[in-house]
């Protein structure tokens, strides 16, 4: 019940902030502290479910206003200038906003650290030599993070530039509930109940699993599909129970998302810290972890009673509400 008060709250939260602000209130500001507990809260309890944090921060920042191209200034009242692939320009409020999501990722992050410390542990242990299993563990997260480091890097401008639309996630949410749908179907045909405990544990995972789970954690890249979507079908394909392929999930999360924040705040941090206030940074953060840690707590339990097919429905209703939106002009492309 804790859990579904919060995602309503986020949701409602959303909606009605949405019809009070404009894109005009954010013309000439920063992301202000009510926006930070907006999409802190959206970040903290969409980025583990399967239902796409990305789409949902796109979503928030249409609705919020946060997808206008004013330019920020910074403390000095000058524009804040960034490389936006090796061309300097002004950063606008909605380069911001994106950057902005990126950041509070820490707060998502911060959780299945503080959830999952002892298999964490057992990871730094291998890496000492003093624990295989955490060590094969590590490796098996290492073999899945690669093809998104390769394509992500690959892919990144076109993403960036093609796939960060309303529309857009209107249509992977679509296309992801049908693949929620086929996999819990051939889960429900061709392994146990989700509530027995059969399959490897993490460090058993075969490299070829692993490497499965990471191409299907590409698919995601594309804003509306889902990293936590994929990788659980994936960990249900590999044979792992639901438990263990959320559990997977969290853990490549982990290293996904700090490589993630990491490579956006070395790369624009300077310019970011000029055109956002610190506190709000903070706030959103905060925000962001105790929602994660309570989504992933919350998700664990129901995936091993329920499955999947309430969030497939979950995204159908939402890209319905979307895609009615962009056809009466509520929304831009």
């Amino acid at each position: 019940m804790k859990m579904r008060f919060v995602l309503l709250w986020a949701l409602l939260s959303v909606c009605v902030l949405g019809a009070q602000d404009t894109p005009a209130r954010h013309s000439d500001s920063k992301i202000t502290y009510l926006d930070a507990v907006v999409l802190g809260l959206v970040e903290g309890v969409t980025e583990y479910l399967p239902v796409s944090s990305t789409g949902h921060l796109i979503l928030t920042n249409e609705l919020l206003g946060l997808n206008a191209d004013s330019e920020l200034e910074g403390d000095d009242g000058l524009p804040v200038i960034y490389k936006d692939h090796g061309v300097e320009r002004p950063m606008t409020i909605k380069d911001g906003a994106d950057a902005y999501a990126i950041i509070i990722q820490f707060g998502a992050i911060l959780a299945v650290v503080i959830l999952y410390w002892k298999r964490l542990w057992t990871i730094l242990m291998g890496v000492f030599g003093k624990n295989r299993g955490g060590f094969r563990l590590l490796v098996n997260l290492l073999v899945a993070f690669m093809p998104a480091a390769v394509l992500g890097l690959l892919f990144r401008k076109f993403i960036e530039q093609y796939l960060f639309s309303p529309v857009t996630v209107a249509v992977a949410l679509i296309f992801g509930a049908g693949l929620m749908f086929f996999v819990e179907k051939w889960r429900k045909k061709n392994l146990p109940p989700p509530e027995t405990d059969f399959g490897p544990d993490l460090p058993d995972l075969s490299i070829r699993s692993s490497l499965l789970i990471g191409l299907l954690q590409c698919v995601a890249m594309w804003p509306g599909m889902s990293r936590s979507m994929m990788t659980l079908v994936g960990g249900y394909l590999s044979g792992l129970n639901p438990r263990r392929a959320a559990e997977f999930s969290f853990l490549l999360g982990l290293i996904t998302l700090s490589a993630a924040s990491l490579y956006k705040t070395a790369k624009n941090g300077p310019d970011i810290v000029k055109a956002l206030d610190v506190g709000p940074l903070l706030v959103g953060i905060l925000i962001a972890t105790v929602s994660a840690a309570i989504a992933v707590k919350w998700l664990v339990g129901y995936l091993t009673r329920h499955g999947l097919n309430i969030f497939a429905w979950y995204r159908l209703i939402l890209a319905a509400i979307v895609l009615a939106a962009y056809w009466a002009g509520w929304i831009n492309i």
